[in-house]
């Protein structure tokens, strides 16, 4: 039964072929995002999704938006270390 498949492999492998992978990425981003941008920058960050390596940051605060355009490199990253994977190849501020 050396081809059996534990669990965790299992759900590994389903996720990566899933669409939801990027619905859990982006919320896995989320639980961090205070922690990797500080407080100040959660509280005025709308929302963070992240699509086929691309990390969208909503924000209708403009001097923040100028602010994490100039970050762009730096957020992606803080992210992919802490989520332990070359995960966000691109941050757009939107």
């Amino acid at each position: 039964m050396s081809d059996a498949l534990s669990l965790g492999d299992a759900l590994k492998q389903f996720l990566n072929q899933s669409r939801i992978k990027h619905n859990i990425q982006s919320l896995q981003i989320e639980d961090h995002w205070e922690k990797i941008m500080g407080p100040t920058i959660s509280k005025y960050t709308d929302k963070i999704e992240i699509r086929k390596n691309t990390l969208f940051i909503y924000t209708t605060v403009a001097p923040l938006k100028n602010e994490l355009v100039f970050q762009k490199e730096l957020i992606a990253q803080r992210i992919n270390e802490s989520m332990g994977e070359d995960l966000v190849k691109e941050v757009v501020i939107v």
